[in-house]
Protein backbone atom coordinates (compact mmCIF):
# COMPACT_ATOMS: atom_id res chain seq x y z
CA UNK A 1 0.00 0.00 0.00
CA UNK A 2 1.37 3.17 -1.29
CA UNK A 3 0.06 6.54 -1.94
CA UNK A 4 0.86 9.84 -2.36
CA UNK A 5 -0.53 13.23 -2.67
CA UNK A 6 1.75 16.40 -3.05
CA UNK A 7 -0.83 18.77 -1.42
CA UNK A 8 -3.89 17.93 0.79
CA UNK A 9 -5.92 19.61 2.94
CA UNK A 10 -5.29 18.73 6.62
CA UNK A 11 -1.60 17.40 8.14
CA UNK A 12 0.92 18.82 10.26
CA UNK A 13 0.18 20.55 13.62
CA UNK A 14 -3.04 21.24 15.78
CA UNK A 15 -6.21 20.95 13.23
CA UNK A 16 -4.36 20.20 10.41
CA UNK A 17 -4.89 23.21 8.47
CA UNK A 18 -2.48 24.25 6.48
CA UNK A 19 -1.53 27.81 5.48
CA UNK A 20 -2.02 28.79 1.58
CA UNK A 21 0.35 28.69 -0.54
CA UNK A 22 2.71 26.32 1.65
CA UNK A 23 4.43 23.63 -0.06
CA UNK A 24 2.63 19.87 1.34
CA UNK A 25 3.65 16.21 0.80
CA UNK A 26 1.63 13.47 1.90
CA UNK A 27 2.69 9.60 1.37
CA UNK A 28 1.25 6.38 3.37
CA UNK A 29 3.20 3.41 3.48
CA UNK A 30 3.47 0.15 4.82
CA UNK A 31 6.50 -0.34 7.40
CA UNK A 32 8.57 -2.37 5.23
CA UNK A 33 11.92 -1.82 4.16
CA UNK A 34 11.27 -1.32 0.39
CA UNK A 35 8.43 0.65 0.83
CA UNK A 36 10.35 3.25 3.65
CA UNK A 37 13.06 3.25 0.87
CA UNK A 38 10.40 4.54 -1.67
CA UNK A 39 9.10 7.03 0.55
CA UNK A 40 12.27 8.33 1.60
CA UNK A 41 13.10 9.04 -2.21
CA UNK A 42 9.39 10.10 -3.30
CA UNK A 43 9.48 12.94 -0.07
CA UNK A 44 13.07 14.27 -0.76
CA UNK A 45 12.57 14.24 -4.63
CA UNK A 46 9.55 16.34 -3.36
CA UNK A 47 12.11 19.24 -2.39
CA UNK A 48 15.00 19.11 -3.41
CA UNK A 49 14.89 21.19 -6.19
CA UNK A 50 12.67 23.79 -3.59
CA UNK A 51 16.03 23.36 -0.51
CA UNK A 52 19.75 23.46 -1.05
CA UNK A 53 21.18 19.92 -1.72
CA UNK A 54 22.70 20.53 2.23
CA UNK A 55 19.17 20.51 3.45
CA UNK A 56 18.32 17.72 1.30
CA UNK A 57 20.99 15.35 3.01
CA UNK A 58 19.40 16.63 6.26
CA UNK A 59 16.03 15.82 5.43
CA UNK A 60 16.87 12.53 4.00
CA UNK A 61 19.16 11.45 6.88
CA UNK A 62 16.65 12.56 9.49
CA UNK A 63 13.94 10.91 7.60
CA UNK A 64 16.22 7.33 7.40
CA UNK A 65 16.69 7.39 11.12
CA UNK A 66 12.87 8.07 11.67
CA UNK A 67 11.02 5.81 9.35
CA UNK A 68 13.77 2.79 9.54
CA UNK A 69 13.32 2.96 13.33
CA UNK A 70 9.73 2.77 12.91
CA UNK A 71 9.63 -0.27 10.83
CA UNK A 72 12.29 -2.07 12.85
CA UNK A 73 11.44 -1.04 16.27
CA UNK A 74 7.91 0.11 15.99
CA UNK A 75 6.77 -3.15 14.27
CA UNK A 76 8.85 -5.76 16.05
CA UNK A 77 7.70 -9.07 16.39
CA UNK A 78 4.27 -7.58 14.35
CA UNK A 79 3.52 -7.40 10.62
CA UNK A 80 4.39 -4.47 8.48
CA UNK A 81 1.78 -1.39 9.32
CA UNK A 82 1.13 1.45 8.21
CA UNK A 83 2.81 4.61 8.37
CA UNK A 84 2.35 8.07 7.55
CA UNK A 85 4.42 11.03 6.41
CA UNK A 86 3.62 14.36 5.79
CA UNK A 87 5.76 17.37 4.99
CA UNK A 88 5.23 21.04 4.88
CA UNK A 89 7.51 23.69 3.65
CA UNK A 90 6.77 26.88 5.77
CA UNK A 91 8.13 29.45 7.91
CA UNK A 92 11.58 28.79 6.97
CA UNK A 93 11.35 25.15 7.78
CA UNK A 94 10.16 21.60 6.50
CA UNK A 95 7.39 20.32 9.51
CA UNK A 96 6.91 16.81 9.34
CA UNK A 97 4.94 14.24 10.66
CA UNK A 98 5.43 10.61 11.08
CA UNK A 99 2.06 8.31 12.43
CA UNK A 100 2.40 5.14 13.29
CA UNK A 101 0.35 1.92 14.77
CA UNK A 102 3.10 0.49 16.03
CA UNK A 103 4.62 -0.34 19.78
CA UNK A 104 4.50 2.78 21.54
CA UNK A 105 8.19 4.31 23.00
CA UNK A 106 9.28 3.14 25.96
CA UNK A 107 7.93 4.97 28.81
CA UNK A 108 5.72 7.00 26.20
CA UNK A 109 8.99 9.33 25.91
CA UNK A 110 11.46 9.70 23.50
CA UNK A 111 15.09 8.35 23.81
CA UNK A 112 17.59 10.35 25.20
CA UNK A 113 19.54 10.56 21.80
CA UNK A 114 23.14 10.64 23.82
CA UNK A 115 25.84 9.95 20.78
CA UNK A 116 27.76 6.82 21.79
CA UNK A 117 31.45 6.32 23.20
CA UNK A 118 34.24 6.58 19.96
CA UNK A 119 35.98 3.13 20.50
CA UNK A 120 39.67 3.34 19.97
CA UNK A 121 39.19 0.67 16.93
CA UNK A 122 36.54 0.34 14.02
CA UNK A 123 36.11 -3.42 15.61
CA UNK A 124 34.88 -1.50 18.99
CA UNK A 125 32.28 0.96 17.54
CA UNK A 126 28.88 0.27 18.74
CA UNK A 127 26.79 -0.57 15.48
CA UNK A 128 23.65 0.62 16.85
CA UNK A 129 22.60 3.59 18.95
CA UNK A 130 23.58 6.66 16.97
CA UNK A 131 19.56 6.83 15.32
CA UNK A 132 17.98 9.46 18.20
CA UNK A 133 21.42 11.30 18.61
CA UNK A 134 20.52 11.92 15.16
CA UNK A 135 17.82 12.95 14.84
CA UNK A 136 17.71 15.60 17.83
CA UNK A 137 21.16 17.11 16.41
CA UNK A 138 19.35 17.52 12.88
CA UNK A 139 15.97 18.59 13.89
CA UNK A 140 14.18 21.06 16.24
CA UNK A 141 10.99 20.55 18.05
CA UNK A 142 10.54 17.53 18.24
CA UNK A 143 7.53 16.08 19.84
CA UNK A 144 5.70 12.56 20.51
CA UNK A 145 2.92 11.62 21.76
CA UNK A 146 0.62 8.65 21.76
CA UNK A 147 -3.02 8.69 21.16
CA UNK A 148 -5.48 5.64 20.09
CA UNK A 149 -2.99 3.27 19.49
CA UNK A 150 -0.99 5.59 17.08
CA UNK A 151 2.37 6.71 17.66
CA UNK A 152 2.59 10.70 16.56
CA UNK A 153 6.41 12.19 16.01
CA UNK A 154 6.76 15.97 14.89
CA UNK A 155 9.49 17.61 13.85
CA UNK A 156 11.09 20.75 12.28
CA UNK A 157 14.24 20.29 9.86
CA UNK A 158 15.18 24.61 9.84
CA UNK A 159 16.33 25.15 5.95
CA UNK A 160 19.02 27.91 5.02
CA UNK A 161 17.94 30.50 3.09
CA UNK A 162 18.38 30.49 -0.78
Amino acid sequence: MLTESPARAGGIGPGGAAPAGCDLFHIAFLAEPNAVRDALRRAVARFARRITSEDAGTLELALAEVLNNVAEHGYADLPPGPVRLDLRRADGALECLVEDEGHPMPGLVLPEGSPQPVAATVEGLAEGGWGWALIRDLTTDILYTRDDGRNRLTFRIPLATQ
